[in-house]
């Protein structure tokens, strides 16, 4: 599963050995693969800054984890032609040790083997000034991606808009990579060159009629350039003055006078459009994804930190000072086993809060003082971390 609990409880004996329990319980029943989660020491503060602080990091967690959706989302629409290599995208590289800097970190590997990136977010530093690092970062993020992918989805519009109108049929389709200069009778000031749609059944029609649909129509002058499935397009040559009249009887006759007269300075710019549009998106697509790589994994990286910062809080709030309190990181491994997990973990720890233990037996039992709802409220610090990204 790509589903984590992160949790943590005092690291006196009495809860160490709460924790061997638990892991005891845990493995013997399947249940679940636990592993330490190492969160360094940091500067505490005032208790007062320490809830403030609690509030702030519950919010920048739930934008961290849009911002990364958001961004995996965003990987996937660029790689449109190759979606099954989406996930190979999605790394958070750099992240572990220095020796690993280089290799290709998977997102569940980096969660499992989580270690505290003292460089980039140095602990000795004031909680409040590690939290405002995380946020200016990930702020910088979004601001990029904005722009980033606003440019790229602009571009990626006008293309498609650009090769609908070679889509559809022959009633609203541009023409100018059908037709060509030699269809035409061009620069003359009594004649002009007409494109007709008659539906396939009518062709033999047309071709006895049509120079008798108005007077002046040039003799032998209609060509089939174009066909689809309902029909086919045909050019017929007459004088200007009478094409009024030659719509009037073609309609009549079922057959569609298409409005194009050719531009050979619009069909040339047109094509250079077309041709722009996509050398424009294959420049933008390497450097793109490539950000989009690079910054998903400083994301998400970022995230993981912040998950570790709020059991570092929450815990600290809950258990008191001094700081001593052990994190453990628990994947389940399988849904079904979820709700035998956390009956396990309410068990082992249910000494720890007592009312909220059987709160969460009995949803209609108030706990003071706690805002939030009781589903979310556990004897035990408790953070979830869901790498499904892509659903």
């Amino acid at each position: 599963m790509s589903e984590f609990w992160l949790i943590s409880a005092p690291g006196d004996k009495e809860n160490l050995q709460a924790l061997e329990r638990m892991n005891t319980v845990t493995s013997k029943s399947n249940l679940s693969h636990n592993t330490k989660f190492t969160i360094p020491d940091f500067k505490v503060g005032t208790l007062d800054s320490l809830v403030g602080l609690s509030d702030e990091l519950a919010k920048l967690d739930i934008f961290a984890e849009s911002l990364i959706r958001r961004m995996a989302q965003s990987v996937v629409e660029v790689m449109e032609d190759a979606k099954g290599k989406v996930q190979e995208n999605l790394l958070a590289n750099g992240g572990l040790k220095e020796k690993m800097k280089c290799l290709k970190i998977d997102l569940t590997s980096f969660v499992t083997h989580f270690e505290w990136d003292m460089a980039k977010y140095p602990a000795k530093q004031p909680l409040v000034s590690v939290v405002d690092t995380l946020a200016k970062q990930l702020a910088q993020i979004e601001t990029d991606l904005k722009s980033r992918t606003a440019a790229y989805n602009t571009l990626k519009t006008n293309l498609e808009n650009l090769e609908k109108k070679s889509m559809g049929n022959l009633f609203t389709r541009t023409l100018s990579d059908i037709v060509s200069k030699e269809d035409f009778v061009l620069d003359s000031e009594y004649l002009i060159t007409l494109l007709v749609i008659v539906p396939k059944p009518s062709y033999v029609k047309w071709q006895k009629t049509y120079e008798s649909l108005s007077d002046m129509v040039v003799p032998r002058s209609t060509k089939l350039i174009a066909e689809d499935k309902e029909g086919g397009l045909f050019t017929v040559t007459l004088f200007r003055k009478v094409i009024d009249d030659f719509k009037t009887k073609a309609k009549e006759n079922k057959f569609t006078v298409r409005e194009f007269y050719y531009d050979e300075k619009e069909i040339k710019r047109e094509r250079e459009e077309m041709t722009r549009l996509l050398s424009d998106k294959k420049q933008q697509y390497g450097p793109l994804l490539r950000w989009l790589k690079v910054n998903f994994s400083e994301a998400f990286i970022a995230w993981i930190h912040i998950k570790a910062l709020r059991v570092f809080v929450e815990s600290v709030l809950r258990y008191g000072l001094p700081v001593n309190f052990q994190a453990v990181l628990l994947q389940p491994h399988k849904k079904s086993c979820t709700k035998r997990l956390r009956e396990v973990l309410n068990s082992v720890f249910r000494h720890l809060d007592e009312v909220a233990a059987a709160s969460i037996l009995d949803a209609s039992v108030e706990i003071p003082g706690l805002q939030l709802s009781n589903q979310d409220y556990f004897p035990y610090v408790y953070f979830h971390i869901d790498l499904s990204l892509l659903n």
